[in-house]
C-alpha cells in the first residue's frame, strides 16, 4: 500500500493535467504553481508535488531556479493515464465482492475463515467487514459469522441502483440550495473531454474511466447541498465500482455517456438546472436501458 501523501499527489497530478488539456497549453509553457493552486483551490505544496508526479512521467521538466515547464501537446496528455493506488483495504474489499459474485465465496462465512483464505492481516479484514456491512453488502448472522446480501445480485442490483437514481438524482439539481462551483465544472469538463477526443478509448484503464463517471455524479449530488443526496450517490458508487468494473469494454458508449455529462455541466454552467435536471433524467434513463440490455454502465 503506498502512503497517503502519494494518493494526494498523484490526485493533484490528475488535476493538473485536466486544467492543462482544458487550457490546450502548448509544449514549453510555463506552468507556475501559484497560478495552478488559485485554480484547484489548494496551497502551493501540494501543486508542486503533482508537478513532480508529472516530471517523473515525462509530462513536464522541471529547471532549476525557473519552475515547471510542460514537455508535451494537450494531444499526448490525453493519452497519459495516472492510476491511483488502492489501500489495502479497498483491494480486499473489492476481492471479497467479486468472488462472491463469481460464485467463489458461500453465503456465509466466517471472519476467520476469511484471513485464512485471503492471508490478510486481522486489522484490515476487520475494518474491510465494517465497511461491507455499513454499504449494505454484509450483515451478521444471527448465530456466527457474516452473510453476503442479495443486492450482490449483479442483474438485480444494477436494475434497481438506477431506478433508484432517477429518482433523486434529477431532482437533486432542481433543489434551491444547488451551488456549483465553476472551477469544479471546469476540471469535470476537461476529465471528460480528455476520454471523448482520445483517440483510442480502449487503451485508458477502466479505473481512470470509472473515477471521471463516479467523480462526475458525487460532485453534483454534493452540490445539491443535501448530505443525504450525497451519501447516498457515494454508496451508489461504491457498489457500482465492483458491479461495473469489468463492463467497460464497451468504449464506444464510454464516449457517449461522456459526451452526456458534458451536455449536463454546460446546461449548469449557464445556469440553466431544469435543462440539466431533464438530461440529467434522459441519461440515466439510457443508462438503465443500457444495463437492460446488459450493453453497460454510464
Amino acid at each position: 500500500m503506498q502512503p497517503d501523501s502519494t494518493a494526494s499527489s498523484l490526485r493533484l497530478a490528475r488535476q493538473i493535467l485536466d486544467l492543462i488539456y482544458e487550457a490546450r497549453f502548448d509544449p514549453g509553457h510555463h506552468l507556475r504553481e501559484q497560478h495552478l493552486a488559485d485554480a484547484l483551490g489548494v496551497s502551493r505544496t501540494p501543486v508542486r508535488a503533482g508537478l513532480k508526479e508529472l516530471t517523473r512521467l515525462g509530462a513536464v521538466e522541471a529547471r532549476p531556479n525557473q519552475g515547471f515547464f510542460l514537455l508535451k501537446s494537450a494531444e499526448a496528455l490525453s493519452q497519459l493515464a495516472i492510476e491511483q493506488p488502492s489501500s489495502a483495504d479497498q483491494t480486499l474489499y473489492e476481492v471479497l465482492v467479486r468472488d462472491r459474485i463469481a460464485g467463489k465465496l458461500p453465503e456465509s462465512f466466517t471472519q476467520t475463515s476469511i484471513g485464512q483464505r485471503y492471508e490478510v492481516d486481522r486489522g484490515v479484514l476487520t475494518r474491510t467487514l465494517v465497511k461491507l456491512s455499513e454499504d449494505g453488502l454484509i450483515a451478521r448472522n444471527a448465530g456466527h459469522g457474516w452473510r453476503f446480501q442479495q443486492t450482490l445480485n449483479s442483474d438485480v442490483a444494477l436494475r434497481d441502483s438506477y431506478g433508484f437514481r432517477l429518482m433523486i438524482e434529477p431532482a437533486a439539481l432542481l433543489t434551491p440550495q444547488l451551488r456549483v462551483e465553476r472551477r469544479l465544472l471546469k476540471r469535470l469538463r476537461a476529465q471528460h473531454l480528455r476520454l471523448i477526443t482520445h483517440p483510442d478509448i480502449t487503451q485508458v484503464p477502466a479505473r481512470e474511466i470509472f473515477e471521471t463517471d463516479a467523480s462526475f455524479h458525487e460532485l453534483l449530488a454534493e452540490a445539491s447541498g443535501n448530505l443525504f443526496v450525497l451519501q447516498a450517490i457515494q454508496q451508489q458508487n461504491r457498489l457500482r465500482r465492483l458491479l461495473e468494473f469489468g463492463s467497460y469494454h464497451n468504449k464506444r458508449r464510454v464516449k457517449a455517456w461522456c459526451e452526456e455529462h458534458v451536455a449536463i455541466l454546460d446546461a449548469l454552467r449557464d445556469n440553466k438546472a431544469e435543462q440539466a435536471a431533464e438530461l440529467m433524467k434522459k441519461h440515466l434513463q439510457s443508462a438503465y436501458d443500457q444495463v437492460n440490455n446488459k450493453t453497460g454502465p454510464a
